[in-house]
């Protein structure tokens, strides 16, 4: 928790917000209680009720009188697309996914490579390990336009980085995906359990603001071997 950027009872709510996401409230489960939540994050009673009480009205959450607060939602609601993101499929199929943050930093990009060729000298570089039941699955690295304004690194251990954007008006309008397979680096393998150069799915994305300047640029590499990627289409 940091008490040097926006109010406490929304970052709780960012938090419940992206666990419910994630699976570790599953759809129908009772959340831990006011008294717990407290607990856990050194806040008041006032506090952990304002959070509640937005993700109630949000439709996330559903309060019983005596009987806890439920799950009622844990799908995201997207302005760029009716589909569903691909960790919400993972979570739908009954699939718990958890985030670790292995870096946050502001930058200083080498000349040569694809980040520094999009945003030049400088960026935030994010890294990132996903867990798929518990075992790794996908690591990301993120590179974030420093035009976006300051970013509160230390808040990405808990909260989704394009909710971050989105409060700093800069949210995402627009994505383009790019599918490869690559070699496992010996770093990011030894993070995934794999061996050092075994064949992986890489998706590429950028992302764009609503003038249609690149803000994010990401490289996810995903062990397929455990889940296979998927995207769902309505017709």
């Amino acid at each position: 928790m940091s008490r040097k950027s926006k109010p406490l009872y929304l970052q709780i709510k960012s938090i419940v917000k992206d666990r419910i996401l994630h699976g570790v409230y599953p759809l129908g489960s009772i959340i831990p209680s006011e008294p717990q939540l407290e607990e856990e994050f050194g806040v008041s009673k006032v506090t952990v009720r304002g959070a509640i009480s937005e993700l109630a009205q949000e439709g996330y959450l559903e309060k019983g009188s005596g009987k806890g607060t439920k799950v009622i939602r844990n799908t995201s609601v997207s302005k760029l697309s009716k589909q569903k993101r691909f960790t919400e499929v993972l979570v739908e199929g009954g699939h718990r996914i958890r985030k670790e943050l292995l870096a946050a930093e502001a930058a200083e990009l080498g000349p040569g490579n694809l980040p520094h060729s999009l945003f030049g000298e400088q960026a935030y570089r994010i890294e990132r390990l996903y867990y798929l039941n518990d075992e790794p699955y996908i690591h990301y690295t993120h590179y974030v336009t420093k035009r976006v304004g300051s970013i509160e690194l230390s808040d990405l251990g808990s909260q989704s980085l394009y909710d971050m954007l989105g409060e700093l008006e800069a949210a995402p309008e627009k994505f383009r995906d790019e599918f490869a397979v690559a070699l496992a680096p010996d770093d990011i393998a030894q993070k995934l359990g794999v061996a050092a150069a075994t064949p992986l799915l890489m998706r590429s994305r950028y992302s764009y603001d609503s003038a249609g300047q690149l803000i994010e640029y990401s490289e996810g590499l995903y062990n397929s071997a455990l889940h296979r990627y998927v995207v769902n289409y309505d017709v």
